[in-house]
């Protein structure tokens, strides 16, 4: 049997496709790791965005704790843009992956190709007709759930510190929540809206981890018949 497959392999693949291969297999690893470091640029956008927020609320007892609302919309900003970053990234890591699961492992474990699982096929459909392979949701909820939740917990820890401290230590709960009026907007407002900022992205992170591991399942340890 095994010598039927080492046949069946050396009829699909000659040396130089083999070499071909591994060409192939350097590029999207090489195009995978610019797309990474284009994800890490943004997260560190949104890091630095928030400490300069931190440092202009808490420069001093009477500073306004409104740089630290405003802040969330640029990293809402950040998040989004780097959601689609990810979708690029899913797409050469996949393939990269596809590669490595398929044609490297069963190489490495007993020197076999393993074409009777028709992935080569999997992966030319995926070059002639590319598409993501994830959606925008799921990608913005992976961003969430690997960077983003820590950098919207610190902003609204901060933000709840400021209220609790400055100017002075708050006294009661009415007054925590009148800290937190902004303008015409009871401080009820803005606090619930806060909550539900929290909850959502929780929830998404939740989600995606909950559908991650399903599809993981599903795939039976990596070697299913789809990427992403």
């Amino acid at each position: 049997m095994t010598d039927k497959r080492k046949s069946c392999a050396a009829e699909e693949f000659s040396a130089a496709e083999i070499g071909a291969l591994a060409h192939l297999y350097r590029g999207e690893v090489y195009r995978s790791t610019v797309w990474r470091t284009r994800l890490d640029t943004t997260t560190n956008w949104s890091v630095v965005t928030l400490g300069v927020a931190l440092s202009i609320t808490y420069s001093s007892a009477g500073a306004s704790p409104l740089p630290l609302v405003l802040v969330g919309v640029l990293i809402l900003f950040f998040l989004a843009l780097e959601a689609r970053r990810y979708r690029y990234f899913n797409v050469w890591r996949a393939r990269s992956r596809w590669i490595e699961t398929h044609f490297y492992v069963p190489m490495l474990i007993d020197g076999d190709l393993h074409t009777e699982d028709d992935w080569q096929r999997v992966l030319a459909e995926d070059y002639s007709k590319p598409q993501y392979h994830v959606s925008y949701m799921v990608a913005v909820a992976r961003r969430v759930r690997s960077n983003y939740m820590w950098i919207l917990l610190i902003q609204s820890l901060a933000y709840c510190g400021k209220l609790m401290v400055h100017p002075v230590p708050v006294a009661s709960l009415d007054d925590f929540v009148t800290r937190a009026d902004i303008g015409p907007i009871p401080g009820e407002v803005i606090l619930a809206l806060g909550a539900v900022y929290i909850v959502t992205w929780a929830g998404l992170a939740i989600w995606v981890t909950r559908k991650d591991a399903q599809r993981s399942r599903i795939r039976g340890g990596g070697r299913g018949s789809s990427m992403g």
